[in-house]
């Protein structure tokens, strides 16, 4: 087993599952999870330079241009460059993908291909906990108590882009952008896609995988 760090990153469209294919891996592997909406929401809450930027993109309802993006999640990078680390919700644009090489090689990405109407019938399921990014789903993730957030007591929202009506437009978006980043991993043969309806299915895949470049902390696959 090489004792090389191991750069993954993981690709999917809204509601494919992937914040919790990630946990899993961090988990099971001891990757440390890097999510992008994560450290935006800690810079915005922190109100950085940074998070300042976001503020005035998030409310003129545009998206964070990828020079905003991509200089937040390089500052990140190289405060963990001791670590294995997982990328979650970055690279979302080749732009992205070409700033990324120039830092590391990436050996492993993962992309979830998640059937329109799955995605569809996920995203309206979902409710959010806006401060915290907690995510909710009716079917097999509900809050304790209808439409209340389980740790702080604090209401759910659905955001308006989970919204039916707006899910189409988000994936067709997802998929326009994503295309070229997946083509070029695929072209350096480090992409592996996994197809399939129910993230509890596709895990074991994901599990063998990750085990092939990196040995596991636990004993056994955990959920």
């Amino acid at each position: 087993m090489a004792s090389k760090l191991l750069r993954a990153v993981i690709l999917g469209p809204p509601g494919s599952g992937k914040g919790t294919v990630c946990q899993r891996i961090a988990q099971n592997f001891g990757l440390q999870h890097l999510s992008s909406g994560h450290f935006l929401r800690e810079n915005l809450k922190a109100n950085t330079e940074v998070g300042d930027k976001v503020k005035q993109y998030l409310e003129k309802g545009v998206l964070v241009p990828d020079q905003v993006i991509t200089c937040l999640m390089m500052s990140e990078l190289e405060n963990r460059s001791g670590q294995h680390w997982l990328l979650d919700g970055f690279p979302r644009t080749l732009v992205q993908a070409e700033a990324l090489d120039k830092i590391c090689d990436v050996d492993l990405v993962v992309s979830l291909n998640i059937p329109f109407e799955t995605l569809k019938d996920r995203l309206s399921r979902r409710w959010i906990h806006p401060p915290s990014g907690r995510v909710y789903n009716l079917d097999f993730n509900p809050p304790h108590v209808h439409g209340i957030d389980d740790v702080t007591g604090e209401p759910l929202v659905q955001k308006e882009d989970d919204k039916p009506e707006a899910v189409a437009a988000r994936l067709r978006r997802y998929k326009d952008t994503a295309k070229p980043v997946i083509e070029l991993y695929k072209s350096r043969g480090v992409l592996h896609q996994f197809s399939g309806t129910e993230t509890n299915k596709i895990w074991p895949y994901v599990y063998t995988l990750f085990s092939n470049k990196i040995t596991p902390i636990q004993s056994k696959e955990a959920y």
